[in-house]
């Protein structure tokens, strides 16, 4: 079981959501404004935090940004919910730090399927000694003990689901990965639901990457591939 903050101001999506996380076996606490959702994860500690982008007092990003401040509050998984399916507004989500996003109206199964894979990823990763492999290619070095990843010597702030991509496309030189083997592999989802959640963040990462970024190839209708 998984103490789940929900931090969402429509009542009925918020009664939804209490439901269906109880069914499913964790326990939700549901917050409406941005103001007493940073406050529950202040006193509470959840697993997780559902938040929700549009809030009445402050914006989602902002509630975001917030709690990643706090103590504990960086690797807090948040899965951002929002109404917003812009790319720039997933963009934002992820550059502040969301583990994953889930554009409204969704499927009620593919949430919960995203909070089990992002809660399994931590409770993977807490218990894995870390590899001492540095990895590299090109400009790009990656090293999984300091959990650092550099470019030209200068550091690069990665998140820790980007961390997770480079690392796989790092182990993985020259061999495509599909869409769905990147959900399954770094995401832990085996759904049949969209993929544009890969182009996003493959995007962002070669964004922070700079050109060093274009070692990561797009095989067009297939996926990506760590290149020469």
């Amino acid at each position: 079981m998984a103490r789940i903050l929900v931090i969402e101001d429509e009542q009925d999506l918020a009664e939804l959501l209490e439901y269906n996380l109880k069914a499913d076996g964790h326990e939700p606490d549901i917050a409406r404004t941005g103001a007493a959702g940073v406050a529950r994860v202040k006193a509470s500690k959840p697993d997780l935090v559902l938040l929700d982008l549009m809030l009445p007092d402050v914006s989602g990003s902002e509630v975001c940004r917030m709690i990643r401040e706090l103590e504990g509050g960086k690797r807090l998984p948040i899965i951002m919910v929002t109404a917003r399916g812009e790319e720039t507004d997933r963009v934002r989500g992820l550059e502040l730090g969301a583990d994953d996003y889930v554009v409204k109206p969704f499927s009620v199964k593919e949430l919960l399927l995203r909070v089990k894979a992002v809660l399994r990823r931590g409770t993977e990763e807490s218990g894995k000694q870390p590899s001492d492999g540095v990895r590299t290619a090109g400009d790009i070095r990656l090293d999984p003990v300091r959990h650092e990843v550099t470019v030209k010597g200068a550091p690069v702030a990665l998140t820790a689901l980007e961390f997770r991509l480079l690392k796989t496309f790092l182990e993985r030189p020259g061999r495509v990965q599909t869409r769905e083997t990147l959900l399954s592999d770094v995401w832990g989802i085996e759904a049949d639901i969209t993929t544009r959640t890969v182009d996003t963040h493959v995007k962002r990462l070669r964004e922070k990457l700079g050109p060093a970024g274009d070692v990561i190839e797009t095989i067009r209708g297939v996926g990506y591939k760590l290149g020469d």
